[in-house]
């Protein structure tokens, strides 16, 4: 479905638009491939690894409608991957975290229906469902604004959609490449802020492949959730450094026990697909949709009342010769 087409990433530079753009240009042969994101130099050393002809970097920011406005002429497709995702630092500047997370959704939004873009995915996180945090909060605003964005379509056919995932194995800023530097630095153990402390985990790679299949999926409105196993934190650890102490910290401010992606809240909106959850909109379109079936013929049924889905309860773990093997792999597709 991307063969021919112009698709926009916001936030292109991170660690799922390069490997979502490494995806692409293997499957597809897109028209152009559109990198959205406000740092010059990792947009320069981007450019040189992927320099096809269809590639296009605009500096820009998602707080700034009009830039937004001009990037998305003729774009097909959007995939809304720029955030401010780091935890204590959104707690220490709130404003900042919700210029870019919600006033920069809604910018995001406005210049999708002024383009009349076909499809839109905003990528979200396990800690916007009943979130203890400024930045889980602020993603939550942000799924209800694209969530809502389809009761804005009017005669167009675009549609709005939201992908809700756990930690990503090896992603710039997450635990493991933080571990990794620790070791190659002689550490001798290893800080656990929670020794029960779990975490729902999946790899860049099938974050990459569960969003283009939600692409195909996508009515509009829907909250889409894999199912993706979990590993306690104190196991992680102890997988990739055996021979090192566990050192408990403490929680850090804002940061939960156990991560929910299906709040037990919304069981009554859920439904359970084959590998994936649906939370649909609790709002009603003005076109009703039946969520029950998608667009590839896919059918799902309602959970029980009083369902959750979080990462201590979970039916799914991984084990550490598969956290190590997951490890290798994407260490791998980044060479």
């Amino acid at each position: 479905m991307f063969n021919g087409k112009n698709i926009l990433i916001t936030g292109g530079t991170g660690s799922f638009g390069k490997q979502f753009v490494r995806t692409i240009l293997q499957r597809y042969k897109p028209n152009k491939i559109i990198i959205y994101s406000r740092d010059e130099l990792k947009q320069y050393e981007m450019a040189q690894k992927y320099n096809d002809s269809c590639m296009r970097y605009f500096i820009g920011d998602v707080r700034d409608l009009s830039r937004l406005q001009k990037a998305m002429r003729d774009v097909d497709y959007v995939v809304h991957a720029a955030a401010l995702k780091h935890v204590p630092i959104a707690e220490y500047n709130p404003m900042e975290c919700i210029k870019t997370n919600v006033m920069g959704a809604q910018n995001v939004i406005d210049a999708c229906l002024e383009n009349s873009v076909k499809k839109i995915i905003a990528l979200s996180t396990d800690k916007a469902a009943s979130p203890a945090n400024l930045y889980g909060a602020s993603k939550l605003v942000s799924d209800k604004l694209f969530v809502a964005a389809n009761n804005l379509t009017g005669t167009h056919e675009i549609q709005f959609s939201v992908v809700r995932y756990g930690n990503v194995l090896g992603s710039r800023g997450s635990v493991i490449p933080y571990f990794q530097k620790l070791i190659a630095n002689g550490a001798t153990e290893l800080p656990i802020t929670e020794p029960n402390m779990t975490r729902f985990w999946i790899t860049l790679q099938e974050g990459v492949n569960f969003v283009l299949k939600n692409f195909e999926r996508m009515q509009g409105g829907e909250i889409f959730v894999p199912k993706i196993p979990s590993m306690k934190m104190v196991d992680m650890a102890k997988a990739i450094a055996p021979n090192l102490d566990i050192k408990v910290i403490g929680i850090r401010p804002g940061e939960k026990l156990h991560e929910i992606m299906c709040p037990l809240d919304d069981s009554h909106l859920t439904l359970e697909f084959q590998d994936h959850f649906v939370i649909k909109p609790s709002i009603t379109f003005s076109s009703p949709i039946n969520y029950t079936i998608n667009r590839v013929g896919e059918k799902g049924k309602y959970v029980e009342a009083g369902f959750e889905y979080n990462s201590k309860d979970n039916d799914i773990w991984l084990t550490d010769a598969e956290l190590l093997t997951k490890i290798e792999l994407t260490h791998s597709e980044e060479k």
